[in-house]
């Protein structure tokens, strides 16, 4: 844990309370604040109570007396409307920040020294935040990975000059970071996502761009316009910013090639080979190659040797619910995307497979998946489920064959039974559901578990290494 001394002795309201909101009450305490915490859920309430943390309905409360209001990132801070945690906060004339705004202070206080590398983007971040672990760590550096990829930053151990923190920043988490301001940021992409907690793509934009025009030095994929335009204004700015690229030739930055080699061009003409992707199925497609070259860029930033960076791909073993492998049946290959929440992941993952039996749906974004026409012919069936269904049946239309299946254990048992019919030398059966998960699951996770659980009953699977061997999908 990392204790939150920079309030300590102040009355604080914490809002939400899922395992961040625990942790950053229970961490201001330790601190030395005088906490009180609430949350709309009597089971959270309830959680959070048996844990240790002070609890009191903020709504019966006076705001006068609080100094801040630490809100969870995931209760509405602008939009669609303010929480009433957030109006009451701003009636009393109280900032309002997160969890990762405290370790930035805390951070600054202790004067440790300890690299901070945050990222961030709409696709892509738990990956490359878990990669960029990996190489620190194969590189014999301490490290501590949290944040929105599942530990809360505040529970990490606390910052020190030999400990890099590497952190994982969802964009609610930059809006409650006011002073956000990492060692090395990086940022992967920005399309369209949460627009309903951001009202539109230039204020969501605008947060993305928050992580890094305060870091000491940037790195910054240049593979959408968004980014491309972040990348020059904070070039402008006088910050170091490093550009990478999972789909161009860059003059000045590291870019992946051909036949999965990643290349360093150091923009006089020369462009060289330091490590290679290909056959790496826990790096598998275009969007992983730009995951892969931003936290090489990271990592070398940080000092860390090209020969070193190069072993560690090789042994990296990639995140559940992320392009996972998860079962094989003859010629067949289970993956778990369940991560995809959104037609761009979902679009990344069928780019990678050239015959795919798609399991796709359930609670859906704006949109949906009516962008993802040129990934069609690739889709040999998908297996409609949860409220996306009938939507997602008229886009498909006559162009690809579907069913509804209604369930994902409906789907998975058609999918799997069509897919061994396949002629081909090997076809995939793919989670990916370019949706929120919440109509049928709790979230992404329980979603991706249930997938798996469900393949594992199937006759005949054996681990995803067995068998024929596993695609490598397409070259990045």
């Amino acid at each position: 844990m990392i204790p939150v001394s920079t309030l300590g002795g102040q009355n604080v309201a914490v809002f939400g309370l899922g395992g961040s909101g625990r942790a950053t009450a229970l961490a201001l305490a330790e601190g030395g604040a005088k906490v009180a915490a609430w949350d709309d859920s009597a089971e959270a309430v309830a959680a959070a109570r048996e844990a240790g943390v002070a609890v009191a309905d903020l709504a019966a409360t006076d705001w006068q007396s609080f100094s801040a209001l630490v809100l969870a990132p995931g209760i509405p801070f602008t939009h669609p409307s303010p929480h009433w945690s957030v109006k009451c906060a701003r009636g009393a004339g109280i900032e309002i920040i997160g969890d990762i705004e405290l370790f930035c202070r805390e951070r600054r206080r202790q004067g440790a020294g300890g690299a901070f590398v945050a990222v961030t983007g709409t696709n892509g971040k738990s990956t490359t935040a878990a990669l960029i672990a990996h190489m620190l760590a194969a590189a014999g550096r301490d490290v501590a990975l949290g944040g929105n990829i599942g530990q809360p930053v505040l529970s990490l151990e606390p910052p020190g000059r030999e400990r890099t923190h590497v952190v994982e920043c969802s964009s609610f988490q930059i809006d409650l970071a006011p002073s956000l301001d990492p060692s090395l940021g990086v940022l992967l992409n920005v399309t369209a996502d949460h627009l309903d907690r951001h009202g539109t793509m230039a204020h969501y934009a605008r947060i993305k761009e928050r992580l890094v025009v305060r870091s000491d030095i940037a790195v910054i994929a240049v593979d959408d316009q968004w980014c491309q335009s972040i990348a020059e204004r904070v070039t402008r700015a006088g910050r170091p910013v490093v550009r990478v690229s999972g789909q161009r030739r860059l003059t000045d930055g590291i870019f992946a090639g051909r036949r999965g080699a990643v290349l360093v061009a150091d923009g006089h003409d020369e462009v060289v080979e330091i490590a290679n992707l290909a056959g790496l199925s826990a790096l598998r497609g275009a969007h992983n190659a730009q995951n892969a070259v931003a936290a090489i860029a990271a990592a070398r930033a940080l000092g860390v040797k090209d020969v070193v960076i190069a072993k560690a791909l090789t042994t990296f073993p990639g995140l559940p619910h992320r392009m996972e492998d998860v079962g094989r049946r003859d010629r067949v290959l289970f993956v778990n995307d369940s991560k995809a929440t959104n037609a761009e992941a979902a679009a990344r993952a069928l780019a990678s497979f050239p015959r795919v039996y798609w399991i796709v749906g359930g609670r859906p974004k704006q949109g949906g998946i009516a962008g993802l026409g040129e990934f069609f012919p690739r889709i040999v069936k998908a297996y409609l489920i949860g409220e996306a269904a009938p939507d997602f049946a008229e886009t498909l239309g006559d162009d690809v064959p579907h069913i509804l299946s209604g369930t994902l254990s409906a789907a998975v048992a058609s999918a799997a039974a069509d897919a061994a019919e396949d002629p081909a030398s090997e076809a995939v059966v793919l989670l990916s559901p370019a949706c929120a998960s919440y109509d049928q699951f709790q979230n992404f996770e329980r979603r991706g578990d249930a997938f798996r659980a469900l393949v594992n009953k199937l006759d005949g699977i054996t681990s995803p290494g067995l068998g024929s061997g596993a695609s490598q999908g397409e070259a990045a």
